[in-house]
């Protein structure tokens, strides 16, 4: 690999640290600081206005305040706005002429690691009975069913997506010839979609998932407007930007060697890489690592834990290619001991940096049996065991084939690799999870 290589690679880090370091501390989920009217109160006349002050600037989310009536009429003027210099005060104006009654408030803001946070408190003018923020019209709050498995199994995508992306080291690094397999381009090009239509997906589910709208909210223009003008809008553009381009360049580098000259293939190898890791930071920056107090760190962790996961299981998915292509042996035998150093290498990575966000994520070791999340974890982690246990009997079998050869030994090597694959899915399905569910 050349050194401007490694120079692009680190003037992207550095980058990265500047750009983080200098990145305000965020929290886990914005907290609600006080309500104006304070939940429960009991008013004279009503207010002109509803507001809700936050832990933290969250910006002008439009449709995170409603206000309802005993009827379920929406009552407020539908457009939220910060009064004042307050950056941390949001507020929406009431119609004029309420009369007396009960009036229930429904919030729900986005954090900047993108999880909602919902919830409801209620007032009432003049006499009259106090609305619970339990009733009907607070339900409204909760994340509909069909949205919150349809932005899983999308974000699902993503992660496979971005997985198989990682094969595209495997060729340029490890197999050459690869170059002009046209299932490797297939693969790659295949995989730069599943990210690119599970990324506008998010696009549009993201506002009805956070307001906990059903699926018709999907063509809402305001809720689409609110989503492009928050930081985890503007990740999934640039997302979508960088795999487009990615994409390009998959065609441009998956040619004969001899029709590149030695600066245009550098010259897209170094492209290629800085696209990929925009990707792998539109995933870093809008996801729970972000939300630690000291962000550079995490963020910095998950970009390696995601990385190195690319790199190992796109390995897999090639191999998986090279195994069911009859071709020269050799080929295969040199592609994976080429792979064998950077897959254990993208393990090491993948533990390292699994078990510090693991630290900084999850608040104590009980919470990892007796919550949601930390449940899902340890699934996670007993996978990953799994496909530890599974590689080192790929790598047993590297072995042999690479000394002896023999088609009992690809056979196996078929099966273990095929397992890995099929394990692998499941993970990153955990993780998909993990990632919509609060810590």
């Amino acid at each position: 690999m050349s050194k401007g290589f490694w120079r692009l690679g680190l003037v992207l880090l550095a980058f990265l640290g500047l750009s983080v370091l200098l990145a305000p501390a965020a929290t886990a989920h914005v907290q609600i600081v006080a309500f104006g009217p304070a939940d429960g109160s009991r008013l004279s006349a009503a207010p002109a206005q509803v507001d809700v002050r936050l832990s933290e600037n969250v910006g002008v989310q439009q449709g995170s305040l409603r206000v309802f009536d005993t009827r379920g009429t929406q009552v407020d003027d539908g457009r939220v706005f910060q009064p004042g210099d307050e950056s941390a005060l949001v507020a929406v104006r009431l119609r004029p002429g309420l009369g007396d009654g009960s009036y229930l408030v429904n919030y729900a803001f986005v954090s900047e690691d993108s999880h909602p946070v919902r919830g409801a408190f209620a007032f009432v003018v003049g006499e009259g009975p106090l609305l619970s923020a339990s009733g009907a019209v607070a339900a409204s709050t909760g994340t509909d069913a069909a949205v919150d498995a349809t932005f899983t199994v999308f974000k699902w995508g993503s992660f496979l997506g971005m997985a198989a992306l990682g094969g595209l080291v495997f060729v340029l690094w490890c197999r050459p010839a690869g170059r002009t397999d046209p299932r490797v381009r297939k693969v790659l090009l295949t995989s730069a979609a599943m990210v690119a239509v599970s990324g506008a997906a998010a696009l549009v589910l993201q506002g009805p998932y956070s307001t906990g709208q059903g699926l018709s909210g999907i063509f809402s223009l305001s809720s689409l407007e609110t989503t492009l003008s928050l930081p985890h809008g503007k990740l999934l553009v640039l997302r979508l930007v960088a795999v487009a381009a990615l994409a390009v360049l998959i065609r441009r580098l998956l040619v004969p060697l001899d029709s590149l000259t030695e600066r245009a293939r550098f010259r897209y190898e170094n492209l290629a890489m800085v696209t990929g890791f925009l990707v792998l930071l539109s995933f870093s920056a809008s996801g729970h690592a972000v939300s630690d107090s000291v962000p550079f760190f995490t963020i910095t962790a998950d970009l390696a834990h995601l990385g190195a996961m690319a790199i190992w299981l796109g390995g897999l998915v090639q191999i998986t290619l090279c195994l069911r292509r009859s071709g020269s042996d050799e080929e295969l035998r040199q592609a994976l001991a080429r792979f064998s150093p950077l897959a254990a290498v993208s393990v090491g990575v993948i533990a390292a940096s699994g078990v510090y966000l693991g630290l900084r994520i999850v608040p104590s070791f009980s919470a990892l049996w007796t919550t949601t999340y930390g449940v899902l974890l340890l699934l996670k982690l007993s996978g990953f065991v799994v496909l530890l246990a599974l590689a080192n009997l790929g790598r047993i079998a590297v072995r042999r084939r690479m000394t002896a050869g023999g088609v009992a030994t690809a056979t196996r090597m078929r099966v273990t690799v095929a397992t890995e694959v099929g394990i692998a899915t499941v993970v990153l399905l955990l993780a998909a999870i993990l990632s919509t569910t609060a810590p």
